[in-house]
């Protein structure tokens, strides 16, 4: 009885712990919306967060890009070369880049690096108590932190998809044609009857929406450091944790939703 009592004890503090950060989190995403919408707009500050966020990750990205597509190209050739559909590699791997592999790796990018270093500056500026400093001088944390991250975050992620999709089919062609020898016009042949528009805005909305989550996830974690040296480690943890997880889950809703209008 006394285990049964525990256990259920341990169950309902997780629960309501969980309850807890979420409502701080929706709290926190409320700030970020409210504080957004009003002057000063600092967008000198958005410049510097979309280099960051942007041009400091196009040397990973286009890394990352460029070996997915190459093994991808790979593993479908070897499945489809065994009766004879070759020709269908570049249009599955251009679709697939599109709609899923593009947004999602990108985002699993940004979210390990650029979530990271949200947590990880605003959660040394909470321990050392610059948070307090920024108040004291009449402005807003959250608006001076946490609004440039997240649309610096929102903004940059579809432009780094779209440069996965090119990079990445670039090593699908460059797999496809000149390492496994399928000919290049069959390659592409009829790639426009299967690639719609509408599959590329597809990717580049879902890359967009988490960016948001991304950037919102990350500076919610730096504004919640507590505990010094350790604590800012941790959030940065979290941060990434929680940024890649919802990458992930996120990806299966909105892809449902845009499925039905696209």
């Amino acid at each position: 009885m006394t285990f049964l009592q525990t256990y259920v004890e341990y169950l309902g503090a997780y629960i309501l712990g969980g309850l807890s950060g979420l409502g701080r989190f929706t709290q926190f995403a409320g700030k970020v919306f409210f504080w957004g919408a009003k002057p000063p707009f600092r967008f000198r500050l958005l410049v510097d967060q979309l280099f960051f966020i942007g041009n400091k990750s196009l040397f990973i990205v286009c890394l990352t890009s460029l070996f997915s597509g190459m093994v991808f190209a790979l593993q479908m050739y070897l499945g489809v070369s065994a009766i004879n559909m070759d020709s269908i590699v570049g249009r599955i791997v251009a679709i697939s880049l599109a709609k899923e592999l593009a947004p999602v790796f990108a985002g699993l990018v940004v979210a390990g690096r650029c979530g990271s270093a949200m947590a990880a500056q605003i959660g040394s500026m909470k321990v050392t108590e610059q948070l307090d400093a920024l108040e004291v001088m009449g402005i807003n944390p959250h608006q001076y932190l946490a609004v440039p991250r997240v649309l610096g975050a929102t903004l940059s992620m579809p432009m780094l998809c779209a440069v996965f999709m090119l990079v990445g089919n670039f090593g699908s062609w460059l797999t496809g044609v000149h390492i496994l020898g399928i000919d290049e016009v069959m390659y592409f042949q009829k790639l426009s009857d299967f690639m719609r528009l509408g599959h590329v805005a597809e990717g580049l909305i879902k890359a967009g929406c988490f960016g948001f989550l991304i950037g919102l996830i990350g500076s919610y974690h730096g504004f919640e450091v507590t505990g010094g040296a350790e604590g800012v480690g941790r959030g940065t943890n979290l941060a990434v944790v929680w940024g890649m997880v919802t990458v992930l889950v996120s990806d299966y809703f909105i892809s449902s939703f845009l499925t039905k209008i696209l």
